[in-house]
């Protein structure tokens, strides 16, 4: 991996910087992961009988992101962007995809999100989640999006080391 850029959260912020900062830490940690790999290195799968991948990782978050923060707090019915039947694990199969695509398409939805979240008056912004016909939270939105990227970076972390042997970070 290449260095490491990633600025950590506060040591004492309030909730909404705290809560900002870990999930930009997060999403850091992703595109870390992925750093100086190419696209076969980023479609190799893990071990059978799963086909998960960095870049189908970061297919997947960009499904997440658009679907916490786009779907609940401005349009309901965005399609979702590699799949029009709200199948979440056909961002998985990044078998034809590409860093550029995959990465275009994440970061476009990072982007999104956090004018979302830097335009809402307060963390009480309620939206509703369409998948739960119930309203949320912006601050339950970035917790769980938060979960979602400490989730899935454990999955890189061992994704990569089975690449090159890079461990850490």
């Amino acid at each position: 991996m290449t260095g490491d850029e990633r600025t950590g959260p506060p040591k004492c912020g309030s909730e909404r910087e705290t809560l900002r900062a870990f999930l930009d830490y997060h999403r850091a940690t992703l595109a870390l992961k992925c750093a100086g790999l190419d696209d076969e290195e980023l479609r190799r799968q893990s071990m059978p009988p799963s086909t998960l991948s960095l870049l189908g990782l970061v297919r997947h978050m960009a499904e997440v992101e658009r679907t916490w923060f786009r779907r609940v707090f401005e349009d309901h019915d965005v399609p979702l962007v590699w799949s029009d039947r709200i199948d979440f694990q056909a961002a998985y199969d990044a078998s034809r995809s590409t860093r550029g695509e995959a990465f275009a398409a994440w970061e476009a939805e990072v982007e999104h999100a956090r004018r979302i979240e830097r335009e809402a008056d307060s963390l009480d912004l309620t939206g509703y989640q369409p998948r739960w016909d119930e309203r949320v939270s912006l601050r339950m939105v970035m917790v769980h999006v938060l979960l979602e990227y400490g989730r899935h970076n454990g999955h890189a972390d061992f994704l990569r080391e089975g690449i090159d042997g890079t461990v850490g970070a």
